[in-house]
């Protein structure tokens, strides 16, 4: 009796497990014969010429990146040093590209055609071109070019790169290390990836195979859209590891067309510093939840200046966009269009904010600029330093004897930091001797007195975090101090 129940319910797990199996059918995984049979001869070679390096004596030539350059050069130089220059020679360099005009239009990664003194495009039928440069961002690392051909040519179309989806299957296709039109597959393993390649990183990742030489090369769909730009690659080895980027399509159409209009970018700026918003920032400011970024200071004579925005704001929607994390929000503005007006929200004070902005053209040296507190009132009392134990710090009024030996600006004010207790949590978030306090909670201070009566009002509102605007040698933040249970 025993055994025969065993047996059916032995019986009735496999029939369970059986009809709960989804079926396979004969698509999957899916058949990419036909894909890449059509997208391969938009997909082109490219080839550049760089500028002439001279050959160190007894070296032998390597391609540029090989390990045996590194191994031959330490070995010749721990025998005596370089030797005089024997010859230079010209280096080459390889990646990949793909056609998106039937005229010769080519895209490819600024990083390809870096420092290219020729560069030569290889069709799929072997017939080679000189390309010209029609213009490039480094920003983004998109370069476009163009081929002179008397026949139409074949090319891709873009997709839609906020449609993919993790776990989407792609196509890539590419020329790693020189073997040409080489095809491999994956899925999407990630969105929005930030990998600190640029200010606008917004990459795909994909467990796809690409190598050295795949960089400029195009990820499609299963529609055979172009929905990315394969450009970088994560590996401690130097071949794939599964790991691989690629700019969406959606950033590098716009990025395109301004390139193909103008020859350069034209993004839109609006004139802000800003930083990450921690849990302990986002607690101190009362933001219910940990997002937008925080403003640390703003360019004069700024679209943001203009529109009233004050530091310390939280920018968290930025023309109908939500501002989820920092980094979002320099990629919004500078695809947003030049002369727009546009509505941000920010977090001010405790409750949201509605600002008017007209938007800015970024220049170059905008970014480098730095603002800086133009209120000329003076500090007061005298120089002895004083510890404010809720804080672990150590802070003296910037009296004029302070200001000319540590070299302070006469429209800087606040208190500068003499000394931060071991194991604080000012010292826990990097805090140094020589800061200068600027803000307690979003409200000016020009005295350790000020700073003493500011953190006692935020331990009436029993806040757990008071906020500190810091000036370190010209560079603004904000830091979140634990004032709880001090």
């Amino acid at each position: 009796m025993t055994i025969s129940v065993k047996f059916i319910y032995s019986f009735c797990f496999l029939f369970v497990a059986f009809i709960s199996t989804p079926a396979y059918t004969d698509n999957y995984p899916p058949d990419f014969s036909d894909l890449a049979a059509r997208l391969s001869p938009s997909v082109v070679n490219i080839s550049t010429t760089l500028a002439a390096q001279p050959n160190v004596q007894g070296i032998p030539q390597f391609p540029p990146g090989s390990p045996f350059e590194d191994f031959f050069r330490d070995f010749f130089e721990k025998r005596g040093g370089q030797r005089p220059p024997r010859e230079s020679r010209p280096q080459q360099a390889m990646g990949s590209g793909f056609i998106i005009d039937e005229e010769g239009i080519v895209v490819t990664n600024n990083h390809v055609i870096e420092g290219a003194k020729v560069i030569t495009v290889i069709l799929s039928d072997d017939r080679s071109f000189k390309a010209s440069l029609i213009g490039r961002d480094k920003k983004t690392d998109i370069a476009l070019l163009k081929i002179d051909v008397d026949d139409k040519l074949p090319f891709v179309e873009w997709g839609d790169s906020d449609e993919a989806k993790v776990g989407n299957w792609v196509l890539a296709i590419g020329n790693p290390f020189g073997l040409v039109n080489t095809v491999t597959a994956g899925i999407i393993s990630a969105r929005a990836r930030n990998i600190q390649a640029g200010p606008f990183d917004d990459f795909i990742q994909t467990d796809a195979p690409i190598n050295r030489g795949n960089s400029g090369g195009p990820l499609f769909n299963l529609n055979g859209k172009v929905i990315g730009i394969n450009t970088a690659i994560y590996s401690p080895s130097g071949g794939s590891v599964g790991i691989g980027f690629s700019i969406p399509s959606n950033l590098a159409k716009t990025v395109i067309s301004q390139l193909k209009k103008y020859g350069k970018t034209k993004r839109g700026w609006l004139g802000v510093k800003i930083q990450t918003v921690t849990d302990d920032l986002a607690s101190s400011l009362g933001l219910k939840k940990t997002m937008g970024a925080l403003v640390s200071s703003i360019f004069p004579d700024s679209p943001a200046q203009s529109s009233g925005m004050k530091a310390g704001d939280v920018i968290i929607k930025f023309d109908g966009k939500e501002v989820k994390e920092m980094s979002a929000l320099p990629r919004i503005v500078a695809e947003t269009d030049i002369n727009k007006p546009v509505e941000v929200e920010v977090w001010r004070s405790g409750r949201s904010i509605n600002l008017k902005v007209i938007i800015g053209e970024m220049e170059e040296q905008a970014e480098e600029k730095i603002a800086l507190d133009s209120d000329d009132k003076g500090s007061t009392g005298d120089s002895k330093p004083e510890k404010i134990i809720e804080l672990g710090l150590l802070l003296s009024n910037i009296t004029p004897e302070v200001r000319n030996r540590f070299n302070i600006p006469d429209n800087l004010n606040g208190v500068i930091v003499v000394d931060v207790e071991p194991e604080s949590d000012a010292s826990t978030k990097g805090i140094l001797p020589g800061d200068i306090i600027m803000e307690v909670a979003q409200n000016k201070v020009y005295s350790v007195y000020d700073v003493k009566m500011r953190i006692l009002a935020e331990i009436n509102a029993s806040r757990d975090f008071t906020l500190l605007l810091l000036n370190r040698k010209g560079e603004l933040s904000f830091i979140a101090l634990n004032i709880k249970n001090k």
